[in-house]
Order: structure tokens, then sequence, then C-alpha cells
């Protein structure tokens, strides 16, 4: 997770959220890393952990990612969750909780949904309080305040 959140103040850098994922092979070795790069790339589909697959699945030649673990310093959302279910990663570790798009248990729980055939295994919560601490910092930062709609949290 410290190399997720690495990653995640590398995104400060090109002003976009700081949320930052690591993929790691079954040994622990890491395969890619990715940050959000949203503004940086004007892609709205290149959050941390789409970055981080793609660059795995361009590394490897192989969009099948099994007998991973992908350590992401927020909740994946609804779009990365679909990803992350498409690769067949198999086990998905968080830091802070995103209450308001979520989709690993706080606001949807996509990735144990029983009604989906691939199931991922989930470690939530793994040093919550600094992850959550640097996404209120950049909200509060351009805000004024921090977002309340959008306030992580390290339940």
């Amino acid at each position: 997770m410290r190399q997720a959140l690495a990653e995640a103040s590398a995104a400060l850098r090109t002003d976009d959220v700081p949320v930052g994922a690591v993929l790691l092979d079954a040994s622990g070795r890491v395969l890619a890393t990715g940050r959000n790069e949203r503004e940086k790339l004007h892609d709205p589909t290149a959050h941390a952990e789409i970055v981080a697959i793609r660059a795995a699945t361009d590394a490897s030649g192989d969009w099948h990612l099994e007998d991973t673990t992908l350590v992401v310093t927020l909740e994946p959302c609804v779009m990365c969750a679909g990803a992350i279910l498409a690769a067949r990663i198999p086990r998905v570790v968080f830091g802070a909780w995103d209450e308001k798009a979520g989709a690993v248990g706080s606001v949807y729980d996509v990735l144990r949904d029983r009604r989906l055939p691939h199931r991922v295994e989930v470690y939530a919560g793994v040093l919550a309080e600094e992850c959550a601490a640097v996404l209120l910092e950049f909200f509060g930062e351009r805000r004024g305040v921090a977002d309340d709609a959008h306030r992580p949290t390290a339940e």
C-alpha cells in the first residue's frame, strides 16, 4: 500500500485526483503501477486501476491477470470493478472507502456479487486513514473545505 500511496502522490503533479494502484504477482513482485491520469490524458477511463491493468496486460501480452493482487488507495468504482472482473484479478486490497461511488462494499459490491461468474477476494481498509487523508487534503485545497459528498472514509 505504501507504493500505491507514492503513486497517488505522483498523480498530484498532473492535478489528478491522488489515487494510486499497484498490481502484484503471486510472489509479491510488482507487475505494474498506475495512478489517476484523467487530467493528464484527457481520458475519463484513466483511473489508477485501469492504468495499472493496461500496463500489466501490455507487459505480459495477456489480458488474463490470474493469480495477481491489485492494491489501490481508494475503493474501486463500478468501471474499475468491471475491469478487475474482466481481467480475472482474484484479489483486491484497498485503503479508503468511497461512500459516494465505491463498488466494493460501500455503495455496490460488484466484486463479490454471486450473480457474476467471477468473484474477488477483498481486503478493505489497509492504511485507510492515510489513504483518506491524501484525498481529503486534495479536495479540501481545491474546494476550500473537504467535499462531504465525496469524502473517503477510513472505516
